[in-house]
């Protein structure tokens, strides 16, 4: 049973649930699978994959987000991190953006199914709403999660990140070299490196790594660029 499943993974691995919290990753995993016939969200569907490398994975940013924070999440896919996140942290605040609708009528379902609240699923493209007021340097954390290599992604997160928050971006193992060909841009945008967090998903996936970017000074004013330049022509 995929309830006992999630228990057990979350469990071995230091993460104590609730029974209500495994019976919203169990309705999150169903709501996947079913939505997943009908719209491309992710080619994991075998369970303990999914538990692994969506569930479980997503959740190991959780110690770098302080207490009742809001949180951006940049190019949300199929909910992941902020999701998990969500359903084990139920004190954290959400903006989910991605630039498809199918998806994000996806998660507006499995908000309503899990009763989440303080979880809102936005159409939009980032460096659309990064520059309105309203969204601008007003986040405690932005998180991303396989969403683009760093020179890219930190011109999409950092400027949603008031000065004294952070950045939260999910990595593989080659993250240095990542860190290497976007130290420029994290400067320019304002960021620092302040810790890095690797750990294992056991036989399903080793070596990955959380980096952790504080925002120290304000990200300047034309930044980010829109037209596709962050993904098209990284600053480098």
């Amino acid at each position: 049973m995929i309830t006992a499943n999630i228990r057990q993974v979350f469990e071995e691995n230091g993460f104590i649930l609730s029974e209500n919290q495994q019976k919203q990753f169990e309705k999150y995993y169903n709501l996947l699978i079913e939505w997943n016939e009908k719209i491309n969200l992710t080619a994991i569907t075998e369970e303990k994959e999914v538990i692994y490398k969506h569930f479980l994975d997503s959740v190991y940013g959780a110690k770098y987000i302080p207490q009742n924070a809001k949180i951006v999440d940049i190019g949300v896919g199929a909910g992941f991190p902020s999701i998990p996140l969500k359903i084990i942290r139920p004190d954290l605040n959400f903006v989910l953006i991605d630039s498809l609708n199918k998806r994000i009528n996806f998660l507006n379902e499995v908000i309503n199914e899990l009763k989440l609240n303080n979880v809102t699923a936005i159409h939009a493209r980032c460096e659309d709403l990064a520059i309105k007021i309203e969204y601008r340097e007003s986040f405690d954390v932005a998180v991303a999660r396989a969403v683009a290599k760093m020179n890219t992604l930190a011109e999409y997160m950092l400027p949603f990140v008031k000065i004294g928050g952070y950045m939260i971006a999910y990595k593989g193992a080659d993250v240095q070299n990542e860190i290497d060909e976007g130290q420029k841009a994290i400067e320019i945008l304002g960021g620092q490196v302040d810790d890095m967090f690797t750990y294992s998903l056991g036989e399903y996936a080793s070596n990955h790594t959380i980096l952790c970017i504080k925002k120290i000074c304000a990200t300047p004013k034309k930044y980010p660029r829109n037209g596709n330049k962050p993904k098209n022509s990284p600053i480098c």
